[in-house]
C-alpha cells in the first residue's frame, strides 16, 4: 500500500464524524439521503474523491483514514438507533410515513439546481424516474401482503441498490429498501446483531451471530459493491448524460412519494389467506412477528389528517435546512 499524503487535519476528521453520524441517521430513515447529509457537513467532495481513489487503487493514508472516519461513525450511528427506528415503523407507521413523505420531498430542490436549465433530455428522464418508482410503488411487498423477504439475492440487491444513498445527493436507499420489502428485516438484523455481540462479549453463545449475519453479510457485500460501481457508473453518465441523468434522479424523488401512503397499519392476517406463498391457519397466524403483518388502509381522523400534515411539513423543512446548510 502507498502511504503518501498527509494525516487529515482535525477539522477535517471532525466533519468526517459529523457527516459520518448524519449519513448513518439517514440510512436508517426513508427519505433522507446519505449525500445530502454529507452535503450539509460539508464533505461530500473529499468522500466521493476518497472513493474514486480507493476504487482505482490508489492508496493513500489521508485518504484511507478520513473514510474510515466517516464510514465508522455511519456504522456506529446505525447501529445504535436500527431498534429504536423499527419500533418506531411497526408501532406508529402513519406518523413516521408521513415524516419520511416530508424528508423525501426536501431533496428535491437539491437535484433540481443541478438540473436547471431544464431540457427534454432532462423531462424525458424525469418520466422515466416516476414511472420507474411508480412500478416499484405498485409492487412493494408491504403493499401487497407478500411479507418481507431476507434471500441472499434479494439482500445482494438490496445492498447494491442501497449504495445509491451514500453517492446520490437527494436519493434515499433505505427508501428503495422499504419498497424492496426488506427495510424492517434489515432493521431487525442489525438490532440482533448487537444484541448477539454484547451476548458474546459476556460469554454468550456465538451461534446467535449466525442468524443475522446471514443477512448482513450479503447486504454489506451488495453495499461495497454497490458504492464502487455505483459512483463510477453516475460519473460516467453525469460526464456524457447530465441532463438525462439528473432528470432521473429527480423523477425517482417526486415518485417516491407514492410508496409512502401514510394511512396504512399491519394488521394479523386471517385464516385462509395466502402470506408468502402459505396459506395461512390459526398456528402459523401466532407464529408470525408483528413486522410481517400485512398492511390495509385505514380511514384517518381529523386529528391524524392534521399530524400527518405536521409531519410532512417538519420533515420537508429539516431536509432543506440541512441542504442549504451544506450549500
Amino acid at each position: 500500500m502507498k502511504n503518501s499524503g498527509p494525516a487529515p487535519a482535525k477539522p477535517a476528521l471532525i466533519r468526517g464524524i459529523a457527516g459520518g453520524v448524519l449519513m448513518g441517521l439517514a440510512n436508517l430513515a426513508p427519505g433522507i439521503s446519505g449525500g445530502t447529509m454529507l452535503l450539509a457537513a460539508g464533505v461530500y467532495p473529499a468522500f466521493i474523491e476518497g472513493i474514486a481513489e480507493v476504487t482505482t487503487l490508489r492508496f493513500r493514508a489521508a485518504t484511507l483514514a478520513f473514510l474510515a472516519v466517516v464510514a465508522g461513525s455511519a456504522l456506529a450511528a446505525i447501529v445504535m438507533l436500527a431498534g429504536v427506528m423499527q419500533a418506531l415503523v411497526i408501532d406508529h407507521r402513519w406518523a413516521m410515513y408521513s415524516l419520511f413523505i416530508g424528508l423525501t420531498l426536501g431533496g428535491v430542490p437539491v437535484v433540481w439546481r443541478l438540473l436547471r436549465p431544464l431540457t427534454k433530455s432532462a423531462i424525458a428522464g424525469t418520466g422515466g424516474g416516476l414511472l420507474l418508482m411508480g412500478a416499484m410503488a405498485m409492487i412493494q411487498p408491504g403493499a401487497s401482503g407478500a411479507g418481507e423477504e431476507s434471500s441472499v439475492v434479494l439482500m445482494l440487491a438490496a445492498g447494491i441498490a442501497g449504495a445509491s444513498a451514500m453517492i446520490l445527493p437527494g436519493i434515499s436507499g433505505s427508501y428503495i429498501w422499504l419498497v424492496m420489502g426488506v427495510y424492517l428485516t434489515i432493521l431487525g438484523s442489525i438490532e440482533q446483531c448487537k444484541i448477539a455481540l454484547l451476548g458474546v462479549a459476556g460469554g454468550g453463545d456465538v451461534s446467535l451471530l449466525l442468524g443475522p449475519l446471514a443477512i448482513l453479510a450479503p447486504l454489506g457485500i451488495g453495499v461495497g459493491v454497490g458504492v464502487a460501481g455505483i459512483s463510477n457508473l453516475m460519473r460516467h453518465l453525469l460526464a456524457r448524460f447530465e441532463k438525462a441523468t439528473l432528470g432521473f434522479l429527480l423523477g425517482l424523488l417526486l415518485g417516491a412519494v407514492l410508496g409512502l401512503w401514510p394511512f396504512q397499519q399491519g394488521v394479523p392476517p386471517r385464516p385462509g389467506q395466502l402470506i408468502r406463498g402459505r396459506v395461512m391457519t390459526a398456528e402459523s397466524i401466532a407464529a408470525l412477528r408483528p413486522k410481517d403483518y400485512p398492511l390495509e388502509g385505514f380511514r384517518p381522523s381529523g386529528g391524524q389528517s392534521a399530524a400527518a400534515l405536521g409531519l410532512m411539513l417538519a420533515g420537508l423543512v429539516t431536509t432543506l435546512g440541512v441542504a442549504r446548510a451544506g450549500g
